[in-house]
């Protein structure tokens, strides 16, 4: 349940950087680092506007169907993320399956 809960709010979360920033609407052809970086400073500049912005107009504006990827259902409506906290057994999870995931793809390569 807390999995799924967490899920949503990641999926409201990047919909709205995808409302705000056109670059991330579409898929990236740039290289992985840049891209991850791409999406941090997205996020950054988001919070940024948040911090120092009394009302985000974008935040409370619809989603028009061209901001939408296909296949993606429109969100029934977007939160913020107030607090994200780390877990230490959730980020050895998540490195043992990015360590996991690049082994495999490194034994294909060869």
């Amino acid at each position: 349940m807390k999995y799924s809960q967490a899920r949503n709010i990641i999926e409201k979360f990047f919909g709205l950087l995808k409302k705000r920033w056109t670059i991330l609407r579409s898929p990236s052809f740039y290289p992985i680092r840049f891209q991850g970086r791409m999406i941090i400073a997205c996020a950054l500049l988001h919070n940024f506007i948040r911090m120092y912005m009394d009302v985000d107009p974008e935040e409370y504006t619809p989603i028009t169907l061209d901001e939408l990827s296909i296949g993606e259902d429109i969100p029934d409506k977007l939160e913020s993320i107030d607090v994200v906290e780390a877990s230490d057994e959730w980020s050895q999870w998540r490195d043992d399956l990015a360590r996991e995931m690049f082994d495999t793809w490194m034994s294909r390569r060869t």
